[in-house]
């Protein structure tokens, strides 16, 4: 059965997508790198859409002249055949709305971004820190599932293990609007190492994800920087210690939603090459200015939404890992399950694609689809 108001959202998809297949071919548009990255995105976009258009409107096709058939047509094989043409294009229509309806929801913008995550070990002393070291190990499996590259930026470890901080870059496809989930306090429930009495302890980690900034997502005066190079410290050979390959940053910027100016000051000790350390702090440094800025862009979001599920508030309690329990509980969307280590070994995908439902039928709710 066709919905009428789903057509009409459609109409004008495919000349849209013809129109903008055309635009990035321009060499005008080519030279205009911001406008060519933004096409290109649309283009992938509607590309997805386009496709599913073309299926629905032929689906449609096929359920008229299954049904003409059958009102004109006494030959019995031909009206079976158009009955199990009509039985079939009924079957597939109601899955293939819901697919266009999604994809037709606009996606954030900053979801095919890279990522910059940084955990911190937060109350509960050592036990956070090592806490926040399973973390990061969990995310590091995960990311290698998936085929995405990941490159510690900056740490601090604990004094028994773990990291009181630590930052990393991830690179790969649609990072950000996968990870964008993980904002937000997790919390522990163990026994820690150090107990002798065999008390679970609670303690926590708050981890930030950021959607890495393109150099013309911001505007920085390179020329206002300043740069610091120092020796950087702990394992890694002889070249480690004796050059200065570790780099410290400083900027003086003015933040356009409060008015103050403020100095960020950023560290990479990352690599052994001091041009790389540079790079990737220059990279953190967009991508700090650029979630800034965007913050009034979250909040509206958050102000909008009535639920939780990526708000990007980092304030927030998201999820319990439960360890006598084995039990691990998302409070987002009351999501829990009982494979606790399977999950800190990198299996997350189940939650995630849960949130990710949630999300969309929020989204579908808001949209009126």
């Amino acid at each position: 059965m066709a919905d009428n108001s789903l057509l009409s959202r459609l109409d004008g998809i495919e000349s849209r997508f013809e129109e903008v297949s055309t635009l990035i071919t321009d060499p005008a548009v080519i030279a205009d790198m911001k406008r060519y990255v933004r096409l290109n995105k649309e283009y992938k976009d509607l590309e997805k859409l386009t496709a599913a258009t073309r299926r629905y409107r032929t689906l449609l096709a096929n359920v008229a002249e299954a049904k003409e058939v059958l009102e004109a047509e006494s030959d019995a094989e031909m009206r079976e055949m158009a009955h199990d043409q009509l039985s079939e294009a009924n079957e597939a229509l109601p899955r293939l709305e819901e697919e266009i309806k999604i994809l037709l929801i606009p996606a954030d913008p900053e979801d095919a971004k890279n990522a910059i995550v940084e955990i911190r070990g937060g109350t509960g002393g050592d036990e956070a820190a090592l806490f926040a070291g399973d973390l990061f190990k969990m995310y590091s499996k995960y990311c290698e599932s998936k085929g995405w590259q990941v490159a510690v930026t900056s740490f601090n470890e604990g004094t028994a293990g773990g990291f009181k901080e630590i930052v990393f870059a991830v690179t790969g496809e649609n990072v950000y609007g996968t990870l964008k989930y993980e904002s937000g306090v997790h919390r522990v429930q163990r026994v820690p190492a150090t107990e002798t009495q065999g008390r679970v302890h609670t303690s926590a980690a708050t981890v930030a994800v950021l959607p890495e900034a393109e150099a013309f997502d911001v505007e920085i005066n390179e020329g206002e920087i300043k740069w610091e190079t120092f020796r950087s410290g702990g394992a890694g050979g002889q070249n480690v210690n004796k050059v200065e390959s570790g780099v410290r940053l400083r900027y003086m910027w003015r933040n356009p939603n409060t008015g103050q100016t403020d100095e960020i000051l950023i560290e990479c000790t990352e690599t052994r090459d001091q041009p790389k350390n540079k790079e990737r702090a220059l990279s953190r440094l967009r991508t700090f200015i650029y979630d800034k800025e965007h913050q009034k862009y979250v909040d509206d979001i958050a102000s909008r939404r009535k639920t939780l599920v990526s708000t990007g508030d980092r304030s927030a309690k998201i999820r319990t890992y439960n360890f006598p329990q084995g039990r691990i509980t998302d409070h987002r969307i009351n999501y829990t399950i009982y494979n606790l280590q399977a999950f800190l070994d990198g299996d997350i995908q189940g939650c995630i694609d849960q949130l990710t439902i949630a999300e969309n039928a929020e989204k579908l709710k808001e949209s009126e689809l």
